[in-house]
């Protein structure tokens, strides 16, 4: 093993292949700060380069954009608030809250040293564990690997939240976004309405820059300042250090939690991410910061997607399973080059798979040296006036939504959704566990399908299946009996406030009741109507969004019910300015999208560039139009990049 580690090792430093792996690398560090964009779109555009190298050295290129998007990606979640990706979101919460304290480049520097070390010991770990990979996925049958996402999706629903309720009600709701579209299991389209558009499903860039970017952006707009009130960002150098050296254990079970789950097939980061955050939060004592800006939830979630990078690799390797969409893109250059995947691989191509892994180890350790360089610069963005990077970064947003099919309808949804995810964050709804649930419901159906098909019920005795459903049930039973303990001691009040009670409007917004109110109504009203489509669809169509519907409805209606006592006992208070502005904002962003439907793009995009800057921003006349120039002509540069044809109106065609 240790000679083709070698032989690996030196076949890769040559000047030809470390240039391409560091070309790689370049280009996932840019796309992993675009939000929407990220490691397929930054694998897409690279793989057409590949031809034109020897094979090595081409899927060098290739892993040098995947093993650094989780390490820049942080870049986007800690400023902005929008995740780069599914297993970004606890970074997002955390990092983008202690953003708004002034904190960026602590938030920053933390992530990158525990995405550095995540993808380090992910590949030192797989340099001795590929030789009995192998039997460790197959040990892992499908009722397993349901149990396992089971698991992911409930820490994501059960650990940004003190109402439950709410968490698990919207990674319900996200469920029911991931089954839209064609059933696997049987000849039915789910949740059409008879709109061609939506045949093929939500796309995975337009739920997550919808739920995230959207409101992330309008908030911003409407607090008329930028990121972070305070100019004082890059004293915190010292205590990124300090933090992360104090969290150092925490980061290395992380990564570990990820190296595991990235074994997992189509599950990996987005499940382990979560297990390794809840991790964090249970292993703290003072758990009232999470959610406010806790350090060590982004130590611990960037440990652990980094550390699923390479550990993503070896289904795909062993058993032509991707682990995610990059993956996949991956899998078909393994083809064009002459490798064919499979428990073989290990025996018959050691070298390949070796260079495998001491790709992602450099990449993971120039990447994060790299971030560190650039971090300075970056963090000073966040004094900024928002409304000069808002632009900039919605044109990203809706060129990385438009690139899914194409169509305006790309737009018209990620705006719908960008509502929805608004609506999500005035009321106080984790949009996490609904990103999570759309991420998972493919692979969960699927195992769940198979699971009955192959066991029947009996596969819910199976001993793995017990024993990951004891992730859940020990803890609940731990939480049940402190509660009941605590109860006895006349303390219940304190450790309910904990665990359950709805958080208060002055920790997160100004208090919206009416939108509180609405958007219970209106999960309500969503999940009954699903009840009532399901209905129709065939027997293996409808197992998925069984699970999703009816517990979706009930938790919904408990927060409804909640939110009713609240409404009519509660006292309601202005909550300032931003209260009404958000709304004219969202409403703006609403009519661009029409004006991109009726009149196309450009002229709708000048628009709103004129709005933006000289309105919003209030840039002078000759600056503004530089400005706007710059940034219509990157729109085009990227759109050109991507092989994008910019949108024509269908009122009027204008070019």
């Amino acid at each position: 093993m240790f000679e083709h580690a070698a032989v690996a090792l030196e076949l890769l430093l040559t000047p030809m292949r470390l240039l391409a792996l560091f070309a790689g690398m370049v280009a996932g560090m840019v796309f992993g700060m675009l939000p929407g964009l990220g490691g397929v779109a930054a694998v897409s555009i690279l793989l057409p380069f590949i031809y034109l190298l020897d094979p090595f050295a081409g899927l060098a290129l290739l892993l040098g954009a995947i093993s650094v998007v989780y390490t820049a990606d942080t870049i986007t979640s800690v400023l902005i608030g929008a995740p780069g990706s599914p297993a970004s979101a606890p970074t997002a919460i955390e990092g983008h809250a202690l953003a708004k304290q002034g904190q960026a480049a602590r938030a920053l520097g933390v992530g990158f040293l525990a995405s550095m070390v995540g993808g380090v010991l992910g590949a030192v770990i797989l340099l001795f564990a590929i030789p009995v990979a192998g039997p460790i996925v197959l040990s892992l049958a499908t009722p397993e690997l349901f149990m396992f996402a089971v698991v992911g999706l409930y820490y994501a629903a059960s650990m940004i939240t003190r109402n439950w309720a709410k968490g698990l009600g919207a990674a319900c709701f996200g469920l029911l976004l991931g089954v839209v579209g064609p059933a696997p299991a049987a000849a039915d389209f789910r949740f059409t309405f008879d709109q061609a558009y939506l045949l093929d499903g939500f796309s995975l860039t337009i739920v997550a820059l919808g739920l995230f970017g959207i409101a992330e952006v309008i908030a911003m707009l409407a607090s008329g300042g930028g990121i972070s009130a305070e100019a004082t960002v890059l004293t915190r150098w010292g205590t990124g250090f300090a933090d992360f050296w104090r969290n150092r254990w925490l980061v290395l079970r992380a990564s570990i939690i990820g190296i595991f789950g990235g074994f997992v097939p189509a599950v990996g980061a987005s499940a382990s991410t979560w297990v390794a955050y809840g991790h964090a939060r249970r292993s703290t004592k003072d758990r009232s910061r999470f959610g406010r800006g806790e350090i060590r939830g982004i130590a611990a979630a960037e440990g652990a997607n980094n550390a699923t990078i390479i550990s993503d690799l070896v289904p795909t390797l062993l058993f032509s399973v991707p682990g995610g969409p990059a993956a996949a893109i991956f899998l078909g250059a393994l083809f064009t080059f002459g490798y064919y995947p499979g428990p073989r691989m290990v025996s018959e191509n050691p070298d390949l798979m070796f260079l495998i892994v001491w790709s992602v180890a450099l990449t993971s350790v120039v990447g994060a040296a790299l971030c560190f360089a650039i971090t300075p610069y970056i963090a000073r963005l966040t004094t900024i006036r928002f409304a000069l990077l808002a632009t900039p970064l919605l044109l990203v947003m809706i060129i990385g939504a438009y690139q899914a099919t194409n169509t305006t309808g790309d737009i018209a949804m990620l705006i719908v959704l960008g509502v929805v995810g608004w609506m999500m964050k005035q009321a106080d709804w984790p949009r996490a566990p609904a990103l999570v649930g759309y991420v998972l419901a493919k692979p969960m159906e699927q195992y769940f399908w198979l699971s009955n098909q192959l066991h029947g019920w009996s596969w819910l005795v199976r001993p793995g299946v017990l024993i990951i459903a004891s992730f859940i049930l020990i803890p609940l039973l731990v939480q049940f009996y402190r509660r009941t303990t605590a109860s006895r001691r006349g303390a219940a009040a304190d450790i309910a406030t904990e665990t359950a009670a709805p958080a208060s409007p002055a920790a997160g917004h100004p208090e919206r009741p009416y939108v509180e109110l609405g958007l219970a109504a209106a999960m309500v009203v969503a999940f009954a109507y699903a009840f009532i489509e399901m209905l129709g669809f065939a027997a293996d169509s409808r197992l998925l969004p069984s699970l999703a519907i009816m517990p979706g409805f009930v938790f919904a209606v408990l927060v409804l019910a909640g939110q009713l006592r609240r409404f009519a006992s509660t006292e309601r208070r202005p909550g300032g300015v931003t209260q009404y502005r958000e709304p004219f904002f969202l409403l703006a962003l609403v009519i661009y999208g029409i004006l991109v439907w009726a009149i196309g793009f450009n002229i709708a995009t000048g628009v709103l560039l004129a709005w933006m800057l000289f309105y919003c921003a209030g840039m002078k006349p000759l600056t503004g139009l530089i400005y706007g120039a710059v940034i219509f002509a990157a729109a085009h540069g990227l759109l050109t990049l991507m092989k994008l044809e910019a949108p024509t109106g269908s009122l009027v065609n204008i070019i």
